[in-house]
């Protein structure tokens, strides 16, 4: 900006009938600038913005909430989800004029990067919301360093088989690897020593050579030897997770490959103007090239199945269908391979595959899953877990007082033990009448009483007080008399009823009871 009295010397100068390149000579000034001053006779120009960004304040204190105070995030909700298209810079001003900049940290020392040298993966845990429950996660990213290409994958629990797993997935989905993998001195791929004395696990070093490169552990204390996937997970903190909701796990790593892959390999980074996708075009004649059909990794599991033909694995049960042979065969046990993949199940018997399966969604359990296009099994596994929310269902519409009770009982209940209670909670529902149902739960409920037996007790006692309450009539359908079954048993001997009557009966040792 040119000074308000320099500008009026060169008017003055001119006026004079000094020449323009003795006014630029003399003053410092190139004479496209000297012509400038003239046309505007030596005043300062008065610079009007027609189109001036406007924001208001709540707006940006809506959405700095929303992003954990992260600006870059701010600007692109700005942008896609608010349609203001504001330049960063601007953003950032009015960001510190309203007082809610946060202070960046330091970047890591930077290292000149070779194509085709390495790339870098780590781990880092997060609690991050699923739905409206907050969970811990694993975040998993593998960094291409000279492309600055991501590969992001979040786990709920991450061991050697994850890790063999996620490298296989990303490393196709590039279809290159790069020459060496720098890692920490982490011991899913490390079996001891530390740094250049490390010493890599066999299994992980035979993966390692089959996807064309090799584990290099940094030295203890040296994070910045991964600076950029460091750097990367800071990336994942500000940009990624702030101002974006989760419904489940597969929804979360779904966003994340969008945006490790689509958005992130299309934006230039920081100060270089590189972009991902275009560097790794140019990477790739340095890199190592992957086989399309490279084997993906998978963990093998003994199992037998039940009589009905389920085999068990992680909480669900999976339908094997049986040769034709005789009944006989079929119901006896069979010893089955479950060979576990990152995203299905193969089952093989005598080695020949039977079934294939894809893994369900994350927290799925206690669920039958049989071969597409088949009939459904007409039985369910031996050991099926039951669960008990029907009855629980049931028992809370019958009225207030009930889910009261339950909230008084369950919270010290839990497992098996919680089973148990509704299921017996819902048959006497069932037995007794309504009013005679709600007596007795008032009553436990007023005394605080939680033993079932005792529970018993009262209903025992209400039924021989309140005789306006008589025990509820079976429907019984008077054809039974017709049906094969009755004929054939009907020669037998009577059934023996006296336990039923010994409930209307007043044991001396109950009259205390209640």
């Amino acid at each position: 900006m040119i000074e308000a009295d320099k500008r009026k010397a060169v008017f003055l100068l001119h006026q004079e009938g000094m020449s323009i390149r003795e006014i630029a000579r003399r003053l410092q000034l190139s004479r496209n600038t000297v012509r400038t001053i003239l046309k505007q006779q030596g005043e300062m120009p008065t610079c009007r913005r027609k189109h001036k960004v406007r924001i208001e304040a709540e707006l940006l204190e809506r959405l700095y909430r929303e992003c954990h105070g992260w600006a870059q995030r701010v600007h692109e909700k700005l942008v896609e989800e608010e349609g203001i298209q504001i330049p960063y810079s601007t953003l950032t001003r009015l960001l510190r004029e309203m007082g809610l900049s946060k202070q960046q940290p330091s970047r890591c020392d930077r290292v000149p990067d070779t194509p085709g040298a390495e790339m870098q993966h780590d781990t880092s845990p997060y609690c991050i919301r699923l739905g409206d429950t907050p969970t811990k996660l694993i975040a998993s990213l593998l960094y291409l360093r000279y492309a600055k290409r991501r590969y992001l994958e979040f786990f709920r629990v991450f061991n050697r088989f994850r890790m063999k797993c996620f490298l296989h997935k990303a490393l196709m989905f590039w279809r290159y690897a790069a020459a060496v993998c720098i890692i920490d001195n982490t011991n899913l791929a490390r079996l001891r020593g530390t740094g250049r004395n490390a010493v890599i696990v066999p299994e992980m070093a035979a993966f390692a050579k089959e996807h064309g490169f090799r584990f290099v552990c940094h030295e203890k204390g040296h994070a910045n030897r991964k600076a950029g996937e460091e750097r990367s997970f800071w990336t994942v903190e500000t940009n990624f997770l702030p101002g974006r909701h989760f419904s489940s796990l597969e929804d979360l790593n779904q966003q994340a490959f969008e945006w490790a892959t689509v958005r992130m390999e299309h934006r230039p980074v920081a100060k270089t103007g590189l972009i991902p996708a275009q560097a790794f075009e140019q990477e790739r004649t340095a890199l190592v090239t992957l086989p399309a059909h490279l084997p993906a990794p998978y963990l093998c599991h003994e199992r037998k199945t039940d009589q009905y033909g389920y085999v068990p694995f992680d909480g669900n049960y999976y339908w094997i269908p049986s040769a034709p042979e005789s009944q006989e065969r079929r119901s006896q046990s069979r010893d089955v391979k479950v060979l576990e993949y990152s995203d299905r199940l193969q089952i093989y018997q005598n080695r020949q595959g039977v079934a294939e399966y894809a893994l369900p969604p994350d927290g799925v359990k206690n669920r039958l899953f049989s071969p597409e296009g088949m009939p459904k099994p007409e039985r369910q596994p031996k050991d099926r877990k039951k669960p008990t929310e029907e009855e629980e269902k049931r028992l809370r519409a019958l009225s207030p007082t009930v889910g009261n009770y339950l909230d008084f009982v369950l919270p010290s209940r839990s497992g098996i033990e919680r089973h148990h209670f509704l299921r017996e909670l819902f048959v006497w529902a069932e037995r007794l009448t309504p009013a005679l149902f709600l007596s007795v739960v008032e009553r436990a409920l007023r005394y605080g009483i939680t033993d079932l037996a005792t529970i018993e007790r009262i209903a025992r006692l209400l039924l021989r007080q309140g005789g306006e309450m008589p025990l509820p009539g079976a429907e019984v359908d008077e054809s039974f008399q017709d049906r094969e079954a009755y004929q054939q048993g009907r020669l037998t001997d009577a059934p023996d009823f006296s336990s039923y009557d010994q409930m209307l009966e007043e044991p001396e040792e109950e009259e205390n009871d209640g």
